[in-house]
């Protein structure tokens, strides 16, 4: 007789950090992106250090059963993906890089799902080897400071066209919806294998993207969907994606009982 699977198991997303200073160097998440996962995508989360020196490739792969790269205040660094340097005012985090480029590369070729909100979005680009730019829409899809008022900067918005598709259209039942915008770069060349899943009405910028290259889900959005899980269905639906391919991949690697 086999191994039986537990039904109350609950799939492990990694959550990938960022490294900040409070007063002293420290991984930092928002508590936003968290919440979410467990309570519209069923899932337990594990922090995952933005540190290359002590974060293992191999063994973090193993452990998890997918992997949400988050938003941030920083971006990815130009030199990954041949651009120009970053305007003033725009920082990177090269440790954050390097650890997101590796592990989301091992969890794909592992066959385990992959998703990204914002400046997760632009590491999928870039691993898929596409590019980023900032000059041409950052005043239109970014209002006020990181230091202002929250409310105010993630209540800026415009409307998204969805694939007809795509797996957000499918989610939603609608092929357009009205998302947030708080990003300063945005894709520029699509990754090759990538699919667009949406784009800006006003301006064509590239919002969503998916691809399935070893049998699990790939998806990134450009908007901040963990922002409004509690009241935008387009949000929900997002989350609920997630949660779908935890669970299909969980399902294909479960043992199951055997009579």
């Amino acid at each position: 007789m086999g191994q039986r699977t537990d039904p109350a198991r609950r799939p492990v997303v990694g959550v990938l950090c960022c490294n900040e200073v409070a007063d002293r160097p420290v991984q930092a998440v928002a508590s936003r992106f968290v919440e979410p996962l467990a309570r519209l995508a069923g899932a337990t989360v594990l922090l995952v250090p933005a540190m290359p020196d002590t974060t293992d490739v191999a063994t973090l792969t193993a452990i998890l059963d997918g992997l949400l790269l988050t938003g941030s205040r920083s971006h990815v660094a130009p030199w990954r993906y041949g651009g120009p340097g970053l305007p003033a005012g725009q920082s990177v985090d090269e440790a954050r890089d390097e650890v997101a480029l590796a592990l989301a590369g091992g969890m794909i070729e592992a066959g385990k799902p992959v998703f990204g909100i914002c400046r997760g979005l632009q590491e999928l680009n870039v691993l898929f080897g596409g590019s980023l730019c900032a000059a041409h829409h950052a005043e239109r899809h970014h209002r006020g400071g990181w230091e202002g008022d929250y409310d105010a900067l993630f209540h800026h918005g415009h409307d998204v066209e969805l694939s007809a598709r795509g797996r957000l259209a499918g989610a939603t039942g609608a092929r357009r919806v009205r998302v947030n915008s708080v990003h300063q770069q945005g894709i520029d060349r699509l990754g090759a294998g990538l699919s667009v899943e949406a784009i800006a009405a006003d301006d064509g910028l590239v919002e969503a993207v998916s691809a399935r290259p070893c049998g699990a889900d790939v998806l990134g959005v450009q908007w901040h969907p963990e922002w409004d899980a509690g009241s935008s269905p387009a949000s929900r639906a997002f989350f609920s994606l997630i949660g779908s391919g935890l669970r299909a991949g969980t399902d294909a690697v479960s043992p199951r009982r055997t009579e």
